[in-house]
C-alpha cells in the first residue's frame, strides 16, 4: 500500500463562464508557478468546469483537486505559497458567489 496523500477538493459559485474561465486559467497559472524550495512540490492538479447543469451541485460551477505529500505541504501552500496567494486574489476578484467550499482528507488510491 502506498504512502497516503492528502487530498484537497475545493467548490466555487462562478455563474458566469466567462470567469470560470479565468479562474481556470489562474489554475494553470498555479500549476506552472508552484514551488517549494524551488521545487515543484503539488503532486497533482486538476480543475475545471460544471459539465451539466446538475441540481445536486447546489450552484458550483468549478471544481479542482489537489494533492499533497504531507500536511507540511498544505500548510505551506495555505499560508506561504505565492502562487496559491495569486490564485485566490484572482478568484475574489472575480467575484465569487460566497465562500469556496474546500475539503481536505488523507488517503490512498482504491483504483489507479
Amino acid at each position: 500500500m502506498s504512502t497516503p496523500r492528502i487530498h484537497r477538493v475545493t467548490l466555487f459559485k462562478l455563474p458566469d463562464p466567462e470567469a470560470q474561465q479565468k479562474l481556470l486559467d489562474a489554475y494553470e497559472t498555479l500549476g506552472r508557478k508552484q514551488s517549494k524550495d524551488g521545487k515543484p512540490y503539488l503532486l497533482y492538479l486538476c480543475a475545471g468546469a460544471s459539465t451539466n447543469a446538475d441540481l445536486r451541485a447546489q450552484g458550483y460551477t468549478v471544481a479542482a483537486q489537489t494533492e499533497f505529500a504531507s500536511e507540511e505541504d498544505v500548510l505551506f501552500y495555505d499560508e506561504q505559497c505565492a502562487a496559491h496567494g495569486e490564485l485566490k486574489r484572482t478568484a475574489t476578484a472575480l467575484g465569487l458567489a460566497g465562500k469556496p467550499l474546500t475539503m481536505s482528507f488523507s488517503g490512498s488510491p482504491m483504483i489507479s
